[in-house]
């Protein structure tokens, strides 16, 4: 393979990227033109839908990074088959990667995201095995709301005060994890 070339190519990719991501700080993703993000990066329209097919397969490109980023973050706990219910290192990773996560959320991903699985078998001992996919649906709605809320107020909020609001609205029993799906 021709390196210098996946180099330019991961670099434009880069770019692109960016720049929309930039963009959707300001508009809505249907304001949102190939040639606006090409403009502003400075490259070509051919470099464009040499990697996308439109913009909303950027979006989903982009959706897909910070899921495997995410997962990348809980790796141990997946290859091991444990739970350790630390969100300790979704809010860390949300602090640091604030854009993204709004980006994210702009996008519309929270109804079907990867961000957080629900310990089922967790949640059916504390639940006594009732009504799970409601306290499932009540869990992944609350700790969206509470990351967008974060996200939107800035992320004053150290992680760890983050992690003591969550421990104290589930006081450590709603079987919530943070690996993803």
């Amino acid at each position: 393979m021709n390196t210098p070339n996946n180099r330019r190519r991961k670099e434009s990719i880069e770019k692109m990227e960016k720049v929309f991501i930039n963009l959707l700080q300001t508009k809505e993703l249907d304001e949102i033109s190939v040639s606006d993000i090409c403009k502003k990066a400075g490259l070509n329209r051919t470099t464009f839908y040499a990697n996308y097919d439109s913009i909303y397969s950027m979006a989903d490109s982009i959706r897909s990074k910070l899921e495997d980023n995410i997962q990348e973050i809980y790796k141990e706990e997946i290859e091991e088959g444990y739970n350790s219910n630390d969100y300790m290192k979704l809010f860390r990773h949300i602090k640091d990667n604030q854009i993204f996560y709004k980006t994210y959320f702009k996008l519309g991903y929270d109804n079907n995201y990867r961000i957080v699985k629900y310990d089922t078998a967790l949640a059916k001992e504390h639940f006594d095995n009732k009504f799970i996919e409601y306290h499932m649906e009540f869990f992944r709605a609350g700790i969206t709301k509470i990351i967008k809320m974060w996200l939107y107020n800035g992320c004053k909020e150290t992680p760890e005060e983050m992690m003591e609001i969550l421990n104290s609205e589930y006081r450590g029993r709603a079987g919530y994890t943070s690996e993803s799906d």
